[in-house]
Parts: C-alpha cells; sequence; structure tokens
C-alpha cells in the first residue's frame, strides 16, 4: 500500500488533499506520474493536480503559496486539509518556510536557459559546482530548473544560494501532524520496480507519443521527470524499451533512497508501517480532538482554561 491507498483508507469527504508531488500538477502526465484514479479524484477532492501545461515551470515557491492559499480556503469549508505527496523540497519549503532568496532577473535566466541548450545540463551543473559548491551537492545533475536557479542567484548578487538563509524550524503559524510512511527498502524497491512495470502495461509509451505529437520538448519542466526524461535516451539511439524501462526503475529507486534522506531529516515526524491504518487513524483523531479542545479554550474566561 503506498500513499494513495493510504490516503483513501484514512480520510472522506471531511477532507480536502493537496497534492505535493511536483510532476502531478502538470496535464497530461498522468500514467507516468502515478496520479489518483479517477474514482479516488471523485471520492475525495484534490488540489493542484493537472493546474498547468508541461511547458510550464511551476517551482516551490508557487506551491507554498498556492498550498497557504487553499489551506485559508479548505479550512474556511469546516473541512481539514492534508497536503500529501513525495516531493521533500516542496513540502520543506511549506513545513519551514521559504528562503529569503533575492528576486530573478529574466535576462540573465533566458541567456542560463540558452546557454543549456547549446552545451547542456551538464555544463552548467559543472558551472555551479565552481561558484557553488554546497548547492551543488543538494541539487541534482538533471534538476535544470534548480541549477539555473542557483545561477542566476549568483549572476545577479554575487554571492552563492548557500550563502541566503534557510528556516532551520518549523514555522508556527499552522499546527502541523506530520506522518511518514515507511517500508524495509528491499520491499520498498520490489514495489518500486512493479509499479515501473505496471505503469508501461496501462500505457506509459502511448502517453509518451501522444506528449511528443503536442510538441512536448525534452527541457520541457514537464518532461523532466522521472518516467518522462528516460525515453529522449531514446532517441539518441543509446536505448531499447526495455532499456528505458530498467532505466526509469533504477532512477525511481535512486530518488527513492534520497528523498526517504531528505525527511528523515525533517523534526517532529511520526513514522508508520503503511498496513498500520488503525494506529494512523488514531494519531489524526488525537491531534484533531486537541486542535478543537484548544480552540474552544479560546473561547472560554481564563479562569475555565
Amino acid at each position: 500500500m503506498g500513499k494513495t491507498e493510504t490516503v483513501n483508507k484514512l480520510f472522506d469527504s471531511g477532507y480536502e488533499i493537496i497534492n505535493a508531488d511536483s510532476m502531478q500538477v502538470y496535464r497530461y502526465l498522468d500514467i507516468g506520474t502515478d496520479k489518483p484514479s479517477r474514482q479516488a479524484l471523485e471520492r475525495i477532492k484534490y488540489h493542484l493536480i493537472d493546474l498547468v501545461e508541461p511547458s510550464f515551470q511551476f517551482n516551490a515557491g508557487m506551491f507554498v503559496h498556492h498550498t497557504e492559499d487553499l489551506i485559508r480556503v479548505i479550512s474556511g469549508r469546516r473541512k481539514v486539509p492534508v497536503v500529501v505527496g513525495g516531493t521533500a523540497f516542496y513540502l520543506r519549503s511549506f513545513i519551514f518556510g521559504l528562503p529569503a532568496s533575492p528576486p530573478g532577473d529574466r535576462v540573465i535566466k533566458e541567456e542560463l536557459k540558452q546557454l543549456c541548450v547549446e552545451k547542456g545540463n551538464l555544463f552548467l551543473y559543472s558551472k555551479l559546482k565552481e561558484v557553488d559548491a554546497r548547492s551543488a551537492e543538494k541539487i541534482a545533475a538533471e534538476d535544470t530548473y534548480r541549477i539555473i536557479r542557483a545561477l542566476e542567484i549568483f549572476r545577479v548578487t554575487g554571492q552563492p544560494l548557500s550563502s541566503f538563509q534557510v528556516p532551520t524550524t518549523i514555522r508556527r503559524d499552522y499546527n502541523f501532524l506530520l506522518i511518514g510512511l515507511n517500508r524495509e527498502r528491499e520491499e520498498l524497491y520490489k514495489r518500486i520496480d512493479s509499479r515501473v512495470d505496471r505503469m508501461f502495461e496501462r500505457g506509459l509509451v502511448k502517453e509518451i507519443v501522444f506528449l511528443l505529437e503536442m510538441d512536448c520538448k525534452r527541457d520541457d519542466p514537464g518532461m523532466q521527470g522521472i518516467g518522462y526524461r528516460e525515453f529522449f535516451e531514446m532517441q539518441k539511439g543509446c536505448l531499447s524499451i526495455e532499456g528505458v524501462r530498467e532505466l526509469i526503475k533504477r532512477n525511481s529507486r535512486r530518488y527513492a533512497k534520497r528523498q526517504l534522506t531528505f525527511f528523515r531529516s525533517l523534526p517532529e515526524v511520526l513514522w508508520f508501517d503503511p498496513g498500520r491504518i488503525t494506529g494512523i487513524r488514531e494519531t489524526i483523531s488525537r491531534f484533531l480532538d486537541k486542535q478543537v479542545h484548544e480552540s474552544l479554550l479560546d473561547y472560554l474566561p481564563p479562569s475555565f482554561a
């Protein structure tokens, strides 16, 4: 059982889900991002799915601002907002708050994008290592957007991105209940391999063909995700379909390992085996009861508190 299955078992119409998967925000990318089924979307309301075109650059700052707006709206409907997803950078940016980095420069950004087209993202990544080794350690070599953003900040300010203060404590304007799902690594990797096989059975290759016919390109943000970028290796004549399948499995396992390491660094996370639905449900109930109790105390005279 994964995140979506766990959500289906835990939550009903009294809750609304805010998607924190950086690739599920893109339209038409359904199979490769493993979006919730139509039945799941009809049973409980999801947000930030199918939000933008594959050519649009969605980022962590946008996610945080959207999420803050949605929480106000959902809470106003007297429902409980639940942020669910596997993009650790998005979740961390929301839980801790955004760093105070400088605004961008459109001209410099376009220059860097053109340089990426001409010389490739690995060239830009090597430049980032030269000027900001600390940021390069935290950014994947395939993450073109974050590489360009880090170089842009260095060009604008003369200072590395890593020199700008990143919040290190959980923000206190929200009451968080942080729940992580934990599996043995061997089991996790088996599930990843099985999920990739199901993606191919469901028609991932046809989805790729459809996207290419829509004129989606290799450097489009939506095409940068695992399950999509690997197909462009075929255009170089490097891989067969089976080779692409195995590359997706490998990249997915590596990504999962990095994300778990990142999540384990977060404080105050309660870890559960996904099969312990009763334990998770009881934890959520106690948390919500506590919130209701504290809200009632706010309305009582001090002598009752």
